[in-house]
């Protein structure tokens, strides 16, 4: 396999040029609010910058980009409408992260539409990072977020459907096992991050993946910029793959050589060729980068007001 180099995409889908590599001082920040999103998510990337441009606040964004597939029963790997564990329970993992090293996350929660923003209430309100499960559950009640049901029609049908073989295989860029990880840049410059998930369809009851992992599924630094992950989490948590990508970028790196890197990190090491991670990245500059294994990983933008989904290179090319 020979990896591709990256012509990163500019202004509009077509036109491109290379990414500089960035550099940690202050006089190049980013000047406009961004944000990006994994997968073809604009809806959530114009929402999120929406609210950036009402209350300026990266933090903002990243939970209002969250919101729109959470609440979107079409949406099958993400909050309402999400696919099922094996036992015909949607379980929901998210984290959230700031410019100040705070953070917030919770895993294996059920009944909640916008498990974001119970993970925001945890970075907020209480002196933990993380809650899962039954506790998750009681404090989203206790801050006033409302129980329901989840599991939709259509998911309660393609859960039935599966249940005739129960034959347990994430197949390569089908959504149904994928997440949305956010990045935004406010417009004070300060960058921040999030991701929310419904986790693998027909996964085991209890199994959690890289969604809520502070450093695998997103990390942010404002020194340097942030990253996220999507994919199979199982790979990104081995590997930490948001926190080494903003390493490589405080070492000098481009957003882009980051991510390529991050993905190499999985393929010296894993039989890689069943499954799919992808990676994005974005600097304080409002540089950004994305990368996969395999064919197939977009990722969208909005900034300026514009949204663009963007195809992102793989190593498999």
């Amino acid at each position: 396999m020979k990896r591709r180099t990256f012509l990163q995409t500019s202004g509009f889908i077509g036109s491109a040029t290379i990414l500089k590599s960035p550099s940690l001082d202050n006089t190049s920040l980013a000047t406009e609010p961004i944000i990006i999103a994994t997968w073809k998510n604009e809806k959530g990337t114009k929402s999120g910058w929406d609210k950036m441009m009402q209350t300026g606040r990266a933090l903002d964004g990243v939970e209002a980009g969250a919101w729109v597939p959470e609440a979107d029963p079409n949406e099958t790997s993400v909050g309402y409408g999400g696919l099922p564990d094996r036992d015909g329970h949607v379980t929901l993992d998210a984290c959230i992260m700031d410019h100040l090293g705070n953070a917030g996350a919770v895993t294996f929660l059920e009944g909640i539409m916008h498990p974001i923003s119970v993970a925001r209430a945890v970075m907020e309100k209480t002196p933990h990072v993380m809650l899962s499960g039954a506790g998750a559950l009681k404090f989203a009640l206790d801050q006033g977020f409302k129980k329901q049901n989840l599991l939709t029609p259509a998911s309660k049908k393609a859960w039935e459907e599966w249940k005739k073989e129960s034959k347990y295989k994430p197949i390569v860029n089908i959504e149904n096992h994928d997440t949305i990880g956010l990045l935004g840049i406010g417009k004070a410059g300060e960058i921040a991050g999030a991701c929310s998930t419904s986790g693998l369809a027909y996964k085991m009851h209890g199994r959690v993946g890289d969604s809520p992992i502070i450093g695998g599924a997103v990390f942010c630094d404002d020194e340097v910029g942030g990253a996220c992950a999507t994919g199979l989490g199982e790979f990104v948590m081995k590997t930490l793959g948001s926190f080494l990508i903003v390493e490589f970028m405080r070492q000098g790196m481009s957003p882009q050589k980051a991510c390529e890197e991050a993905i190499m990190r999985i393929v010296k090491r894993y039989k890689y060729q069943d499954f799919q991670v992808g990676y994005l990245a974005l600097n304080k500059k409002g540089e950004y980068g994305a990368y996969s294994i395999q064919k197939g990983f977009n990722f969208t933008i909005t900034k300026n007001g514009i949204t663009q989904v963007i195809e992102s290179a793989s190593y498999m090319s």
